[in-house]
């Protein structure tokens, strides 16, 4: 049986697909999750915590309405990682992130036109009018990959508690950054 959540949006770009998370795509997920490239998203997770965690991420489709995309090649192959609307409980603003699963997926701009992507279905069918990415200061390509989508830092805004983080805010459509 295959279970799909709908309606869910399907956004292409020009090399991806963006679409809801699959059962298929667990496999994946749990092997970064599990790995320690998931250092800057709360990894590495044994098995059990990776299992909730994609939970969490199905969830929030059914609690808000949308959520995190997963993402693959057009020319199809295995998902890349996710990007996109993230708002759980807590959270003091919303959200879009973004991960890469596969080491052989970086350096190639996949995150970048995700993410592009995701920002505009959240300015435009979502109606957000501000987004801001949360990322630890470690993480030197998650903060070149916000400021590349032309995102700037705040320190005057809120974080979720998660420690160290910083808050880069998205240009709106107009261009302002909306607080």
């Amino acid at each position: 049986m295959t279970v799909i959540l709908s309606p869910t949006p399907v956004i292409e770009t020009e090399r991806l697909i963006l679409r809801a998370p699959q059962a298929g795509d667990w496999p994946a997920w749990a092997e970064f999750a599990m790995d320690g490239r998931s250092r800057f998203v709360g990894g590495p997770l044994d098995r059990e915590k990776a299992w909730r965690a994609f939970g969490h991420v199905i969830g929030m489709w059914v609690l808000r309405g949308f959520g995190t995309f997963v993402f693959a090649p057009k020319a199809g192959g295995p998902a890349l990682g996710m990007c996109g609307p993230w708002y759980p409980e807590g959270w003091p603003e919303r959200e879009i992130g973004w991960t890469l699963w596969s080491p052989e997926a970086e350096g190639k701009g996949y995150a970048f036109e995700a993410a592009r992507a995701a920002l505009t279905h959240a300015f435009g069918p979502l109606g957000w009018d501000t987004a801001v990415s949360y990322i630890d200061p470690a993480n030197a390509r998650s903060i070149a990959l916000a400021e590349r989508l032309g995102a700037r830092r705040d320190d005057s805004a809120a974080h979720p508690g998660t420690d160290p983080c910083l808050v880069f805010r998205h240009p709106a459509p107009t261009g302002e950054y909306v607080a």
